[in-house]
């Protein structure tokens, strides 16, 4: 069974910095696509960025250069670190492997807020 947990979420205020984590089991994140996710209240379910089993990055414009995804094989885990953060970041973020293969779960919710 598949397990995608996140955690790391909290209220930080406009330009602060966050750093969110994916603990996966039943998956191997080193040979898996991996993405990071977000849904705010109202807003369909959106794409962020994503990093290859070859460590290949890709981000969305409103993240891109603010926002930074990796992978640590060692601990099966991958990590949104979050710089400059804006209130329209606020929102229940998720993982997964693309483009979406497993259950949701509950997420980690990100409030920016001054």
């Amino acid at each position: 069974q598949v397990q995608l947990v996140v955690s790391g979420g909290g209220l930080v205020q406009p330009g602060e910095s966050l750093t969110l984590s994916c603990a996966a089991s039943g998956i191997d994140v080193s040979i898996a696509t991996m993405a990071w996710y977000r849904q705010a209240p109202g807003k369909q379910r959106e794409f962020l960025a994503r990093i290859t089993s070859a460590g290949r990055t890709y981000y969305i414009d409103s993240v891109k250069g603010r926002f930074t995804i990796s992978r640590d094989n060692t601990k099966n885990a991958v990590y949104l670190q979050m710089d400059s953060t804006k209130p329209e970041d606020t929102a229940l973020y998720y993982c997964n492997e693309v483009p979406g293969i497993y259950d949701w779960g509950q997420g980690t919710q990100v409030t920016v807020s001054s």
